[in-house]
C-alpha cells in the first residue's frame, strides 16, 4: 500500500483516486503519522456491507432449546 504525504495528495488528487479505483489503496499521512486511506467505491462498499458479529448472532435461525441451559450455580473464580 503506497503512503503519500497530504499536501503531496492534493496536488494529484485525480492520480490518487485513479490509483485508488485501479485497486490501490492510499495511505494519506500528515506530520509522518498516518491519517487516512483512499480506496474505491467498490471496496468501500464491499467492506461496508459485511454484517457485524452481533448482527450475525441476531438474525441466526436458533430456537429456544438450541442452546444449552445455563449453570445457575455460582460464577467461577477469575483469578483477579
Amino acid at each position: 500500500m503506497r503512503e503519500i504525504q497530504l499536501k503531496d495528495a492534493k496536488a494529484t488528487l485525480s492520480a490518487v483516486v485513479d490509483g485508488a479505483k485501479a485497486g490501490e489503496p492510499v495511505v494519506l499521512t500528515r506530520h509522518g503519522r498516518k491519517e487516512a486511506v483512499v480506496i474505491s467505491w467498490e471496496e468501500w462498499r464491499r467492506l461496508s456491507d459485511v454484517p457485524s458479529f452481533a448482527r450475525l448472532l441476531t438474525s441466526a435461525p436458533l430456537e429456544p432449546d438450541d442452546l444449552p441451559p445455563r449453570d445457575p450455580g455460582p460464577m467461577r473464580d477469575a483469578g483477579f
